[in-house]
């Protein structure tokens, strides 16, 4: 019986996959604040939670965009990019991690995203401002 025990538990480890990896997902981060943040099972064990940041160093109050999910594997990870468009020069930062559950937060000057709710009710607002007045 205890035999049989053992081989159902070694079965059960062996042959049933890890319980895979849940990453925040962000198709449109802006100041921080994500437009449409939700919860992403990753569907493989290999997958990492990534962030892909875009700053402006010469807007200094301007945080920039992010997207955030899951990627195939960590190929790319810890990637930097400096270029310029129009004339504005921007960096491109693609970090990666599979520590925890949702490790893929947003830093914003050492700060994560969830400390950012100011931030966020101001850029809301202004958004807010800027459609009311479109119309």
């Amino acid at each position: 019986s205890k035999c049989c025990i053992k081989n159902f538990i070694l079965f059960t480890v062996c042959f049933f996959p890890a319980e895979s990896l849940v990453c925040n997902k962000c198709t449109f981060g802006l100041l921080g604040f994500c437009m449409n943040a939700e919860n992403l099972t990753c569907p493989d064990a290999t997958n990492v939670c990534y962030t892909l940041r875009t700053n402006f160093p010469s807007l200094k109050t301007f945080q920039g965009f992010n997207i955030q999910g899951c990627a195939p594997n960590n190929t790319g990870c810890g990637t930097f990019l400096s270029d310029t468009f129009l004339g504005v020069e921007y960096n491109t930062n693609y970090t990666c991690c599979n520590a925890t559950d949702r490790c893929n937060t947003v830093q914003l000057n050492a700060a994560p995203s969830s400390k950012m709710a100011l931030s966020a009710a101001i850029g809301a607002s202004i958004l807010a401002f800027m459609f009311r007045h479109s119309v």
